[in-house]
């Protein structure tokens, strides 16, 4: 009997419920969710709840209904603890840890869930990573693009100031996704017509990619595995004059890795959520399918959710790619399945077979 596809989406995000989120992130501004779950808010920020699957039960509902196996639930943007006071930082990322951990336990065969360190305490997210594997069972780090470090300056993920919680990542055979978040905090321009989003978190996912490859940690750390969010879109279009760069300037890159000897490799993964069939191809002509998963980001109007004035439902970009041939059934299936588990187990062939019963538990 051939066993049944999976649906497995590796970019997924979860609210808490208003009455779940600690007084003291609301009296210190940091994070909290009105009491009618109509809107997120931070100090002097607020966003709109624009679906009930923000939510637990809801989004459990709602991934009946759109036949999604199991979700891959990523930390909250708002929670990468940028600017914080030390001690609010490291209250406010526990309670996400903490949160996420619980969702993952109870609710196993529909959720593998992220935590999230901040690099700007090196020990202290070192602490963290060995907390959550080791007592929360958690297998999966995230990482912002772009942190703010103790001194005020913005900076890189792939800095090499981290290598410590690369390490242990590599330790740990982490799966690691990386992010964009807080572009409007240190590219100075006015925040409008969502530029930030639909721009400029493009870039900052291009620029972590970068450095991931001019630094070689995909062979120094082999065993940790990067997804970049949003398909690492602008990185895709990018390719070509970062190798001339890197071929014509070689002065600006002495010790760093050629840009070319990344694209493909195994452990570099890239979701869908491009937006279009073109970009989407562009991304697995460069990489190659098996480095692409599924990702919907869910429930933000920017993921694929269903939408009739977007024209969009989950799973619209492959099932538009079949249709142009861009990829075969085989590669979406993969996609869905194959591609994700690569991406959170890597070669472990004992944590695939356990992720999978799980999932069908």
């Amino acid at each position: 009997m051939e066993k049944r596809k999976l649906r497995i989406n590796g970019h997924s995000h979860l609210l808490p419920y208003p009455e779940e989120i600690p007084d003291f992130m609301k009296d210190k501004g940091i994070f909290w969710v009105d009491k009618d779950r109509k809107f997120m808010l931070q100090k002097d920020w607020n966003r709109p709840i624009t679906d009930s699957s923000f939510f637990l039960n809801e989004k459990l509902a709602w991934m009946e209904h759109f036949k999604i196996d199991h979700a891959v639930v990523l930390n909250l943007s708002q929670l990468y603890g940028n600017g914080l006071r030390l001690e609010e930082m490291k209250q406010a990322l526990r309670f996400q840890n903490d949160f996420n951990a619980r969702i993952q336990h109870d609710h196993p065969s529909k959720f593998t869930t992220g935590f999230v360190v901040h690099p700007g305490f090196v020990r202290g997210a070192c602490w963290e990573i060995e907390r959550c594997v080791e007592v929360l069972g958690m297998r999966l780090l995230c990482l912002p693009t772009h942190y703010m470090d103790t001194i005020g300056t913005w900076r890189c993920i792939f800095d090499e100031e981290n290598e410590p919680i690369f390490e242990l990542a590599d330790k740990y055979n982490l799966a690691v996704e990386i992010h964009p978040y807080d572009g409007e905090k240190f590219i100075k321009l006015e925040n409008t017509s969502w530029r930030f989003h639909l721009i400029w978190m493009l870039a900052q996912c291009a620029d972590a990619y970068h450095f991931l490859t001019l630094n070689g940690y995909y062979e120094k750390y082999p065993n940790m595995r990067i997804c970049f969010a949003h398909g690492g879109q602008l990185a895709q279009i990018n390719l070509g004059r970062r190798i001339q760069g890197f071929d014509g300037r070689p002065d600006l890159f002495e010790g760093k890795k050629h840009p070319r000897k990344a694209v493909g490799h195994k452990n570099i993964f890239f979701d869908t959520l491009v937006h279009d069939t073109g970009s989407l191809e562009l991304l697995i002509k460069n990489q190659g399918s098996n480095q692409v998963i599924m990702g919907l980001d869910d429930p933000y109007p920017l993921g694929e959710m269903e939408s009739a004035q977007q024209s969009s439902y989950p799973g619209k970009i492959l099932d538009l790619a079949m249709e142009r041939q861009i990829i075969s059934e085989p590669q979406r299936d993969a996609i869905w399945e194959d591609n994700v588990i690569q991406w959170l187990c890597g070669d472990d062939e004992k944590a695939k077979k356990d992720l999978v019963a799980r999932i069908m538990s």
